[in-house]
């Protein structure tokens, strides 16, 4: 049964987050700056308005301090605040962004903070205190999304509404690959859609990666949840899709309390929220990529483009041999073949009805649940424990 999580706010939810812990709080924030904690049980703990009236797009907590540490972007800032204390900022980094903020993501050890913001830039500061260490400028279009890879605090994902999902090594400005899923769905041919759905580019609104670090997954425009896996030398091995949902996409998040690292939530426009279980999909599977073998699309390079051929120009002189496996730029998806899914169909789907702003998982009093923000003022609370 849905549970209705109501008072918290007067405009649209547009982001919600859990803390770790069996005892964690979730927080969200809204339109016109406003930000809430609630309790597992859907209590209010506090509530704050952040001055500047700038919408709260995101909000994350600490793993090194949770519950006491709390991120959140309005703005080109970002602020930081003690959730059970709500009533003052504990530190505010104006200007983080170098326009309005549409994501924030935290290392493994709370020691990085990395932004994407509406001008398409990356930022990553450094915590505590919020210098400014990298600035990365790839993107050509809004970026809507960033997040660091598990275990692998130096790498970091990005993806934007230039279609393009990019893996950087921090210790260097430029991506360790590119990928540009306009280049992968003309080279594919797949231009059949599902019923009833529009035809739209993979514009990214959400990436997402699995506790394992090397599997990830992208919510876009086109209604599919594309999959790439990570190999050795932090290589683009794999990539594929789900086709999810019949309008856009507009959420995907790994989920890490359930039967395995596999397991994607995703969100959409067509109101619908589905659970899909990846564990057999080829991209995950390398046993199922053999036994779907002859469904690959041929091993072919995405189509370079002129930075691309004057960067190579660049780099044509001998790399020291540590960084011969980083240095992947150039070589975006040369080898990275192309799977569909055997057997298509989410294991649970929920109509919400209204289109999809977050999606949470979080376990509330033991329980599997997903939290989900949409058009409205309140949360929606679906249990997974069906499954």
């Amino acid at each position: 049964m849905a549970r209705q999580w109501a008072g918290g706010h007067s405009t649209s939810i547009l982001c919600v987050g859990a803390s770790s812990g069996p005892e964690g709080v979730l927080a969200s924030g809204s339109e016109g700056g406003e930000v809430t904690v609630w309790s597992q049980d859907g209590s209010i703990v506090g509530r704050l308005t952040l001055p500047g009236g700038e919408d709260s797009t995101s909000v994350v907590f600490s793993p090194a301090a949770a519950p006491t540490q709390l991120y959140v972007s309005h703005g080109d800032t970002v602020s930081v605040l003690d959730p059970r204390n709500l009533k003052a900022r504990l530190e505010e980094f104006e200007g983080a962004g170098e326009d309005e903020i549409n994501s924030l993501t935290l290392n493994d050890t709370g020691s990085a903070l990395a932004l994407a913001d509406d001008s398409g830039a990356v930022r990553v500061l450094e915590l505590p205190g919020g210098k400014v260490c990298r600035t990365l400028r790839r993107h050509t279009n809004i970026c809507s999304s960033v997040a660091f890879r598990p275990h692998r605090p130096n790498n970091l994902l990005s993806a934007g509404l230039d279609m393009q999902v990019m893996l950087w090594g921090l210790q260097k400005t430029r991506p360790l690959w590119t990928l540009n899923l306009q280049d992968v769905a003309e080279e594919e041919g797949d231009h059949q859609q599902r019923p009833g759905q529009l035809f739209n580019p993979p514009l990214v609104h959400c990436v997402s990666v699995a506790t394992c670090g090397n599997i990830l997954g992208c919510a876009a425009e086109d209604g599919q949840v594309h999959l790439m896996r990570i190999g050795s030398g932090s290589k683009l091995e794999q990539q594929g899709a789900v086709k999810a949902h019949s309008q856009g996409a507009s959420q995907a998040h790994f989920i890490s309390f359930l039967s395995h690292p596999y397991w994607i939530l995703s969100g959409g426009n067509d109101g619908l929220v589905a659970l899909w279980d990846l564990s057999k999909h080829p991209v995950v599977s390398p046993d199922a990529k053999a036994k779907t073998a002859t469904a690959a699309a041929p091993r072919r390079k995405v189509k370079s483009k002129a930075k691309r051929k004057e960067q190579s120009q660049d780099k044509a002189k001998t790399l020291p041999k540590e960084e011969e496996e980083a240095d992947v730029e150039d070589k975006v998806a040369a080898g990275a073949g192309e799977a569909t899914e055997e057997k298509p169909g989410p294991k649970l789907s929920i109509s919400h009805g209204d289109k999809v702003n977050w999606l949470c998982p979080a376990v509330l009093k033991g329980e599997p649940s997903v939290v989900v923000a949409d058009q409205s003022s309140n949360l929606t609370v679906y249990p997974l424990s069906q499954l």
